[in-house]
């Protein structure tokens, strides 16, 4: 989740500075932290101080669990103050490693679209749905930004529909089509007398906004808790009367499943599982003055990891291990049969 409310109603520099200092009280969530206190800086419009975080973070000694993520955010907000070729540098880089996070491919793409370099833009957005959707039976909620970018610049372009472009207008909900909302001759006719010009104008404003809305209302994905073997065991061995939410490790592995399943068939998008540890699920509850045994806490620290950028998209991309941490792949694991 990126803060997106002006400066008028959030003094960007001091949630800048508040989230700089969580980082430094929780260590395992900096990467998150710091990157949301770099869109801070972006939005002062300090940009030289969010490089800094974005050169912080890429030059530190703990792995990142994104690091092209990171490269992206700097080339992004490098060329918004003048450093084009190093920004371009970053983008070629981040378009040659491929990652298989969605993000990167996003962000490098819609900065080359915001300026003007709409072939390149075109091409990433290609590139990117052909290395994460292709043999894929249904695109995960992540990539459905690609394919809407993808689309947006392929009509700026004057390109045809193709089978892409076919498979972003069944992703989108909105009454009006991605074809008119992303027409590049579409009239601005709120100055306009014509009440018919007006009302499609004001109706086409509402698509967008809803699409909008919708998509600040998902800023992390709705997570399912998932604790490991020797984690279990821990929490059950100091709550015991936590057995009732968890029987068994196995029965809590199925469960997991078969909720994401059910929240997937009744239509909810952008899934995920986060892993819990007792140390920090012990901190949660000691943040929240209540008692670990509370089973109630366990859906709000699964929020919580979620909201912090802990989480896991589900289902695993096609051939990757299963979230469970059998070591098999997720089809073979507790995806068989899905």
């Amino acid at each position: 989740m990126r803060p997106d409310t002006s400066a008028e109603y959030v003094d960007h520099n001091a949630e800048a500075a508040r989230l700089e200092r969580t980082a430094g009280l929780y260590p395992e969530d900096a990467e998150h932290l710091l990157l949301q206190a770099a869109a801070h800086l972006e939005l002062a419009d300090d940009r030289p101080r969010a490089t800094a975080l974005y050169d912080r973070l890429l030059a530190g000694t703990t792995p990142l669990e994104n690091p092209f993520l990171v490269r992206a955010l700097k080339a992004a907000n490098l060329w918004e103050y003048g450093h084009e070729a190093e920004a371009s540098a970053i983008i070629a880089g981040v378009r040659a490693a491929a990652p298989r996070d969605p993000a990167p491919w996003v962000i490098v793409a819609e900065a080359l679209e915001a300026h003007d370099e709409l072939e390149a833009a075109q091409e990433t957005f290609t590139e990117a749905a052909v290395h994460l959707l292709t043999d894929v039976p249904e695109p995960p909620y992540a990539t459905h930004s690609i394919l809407f970018g993808r689309h947006r610049v392929r009509r700026m372009l004057g390109l045809p529909h193709d089978a892409w472009d076919g498979l972003a207008d069944t992703l989108h909900s909105s009454p009006v089509s991605l074809d008119e909302l992303h027409d590049p001759k579409r009239v601005w006719s709120l100055g306009s007398e014509n009440p018919a010009e007006l009302a499609a104008e004001i109706s086409r404003l509402r698509a967008e906004l809803g699409t909008h809305r919708e998509t600040l209302s998902r800023p992390f994905p709705v997570a399912v808790l998932h604790w490991p073997a020797p984690e279990l065991t821990e929490l059950l061995t100091a709550y015991p009367s936590l057995s009732t939410e968890y029987p068994s490790h196995e029965e809590h592995l199925t469960t997991i499943e078969a909720s994401l399943r059910e929240l997937a068939s009744s239509g909810t998008p952008n899934l995920g599982i986060v892993t819990g540890t007792v140390p920090s699920y012990e901190a949660f509850a000691a943040s929240e003055s209540a008692s670990p045994a509370d089973a109630s806490l366990l859906p709000q620290y699964a929020t919580t990891l979620a909201a912090r950028g802990r989480a896991t998209a589900w289902p695993p991309e096609r051939g990757a291990g299963c979230w469970c941490g059998s070591g098999q792949a997720y089809e073979a694991c507790h995806g068989g049969g899905a």
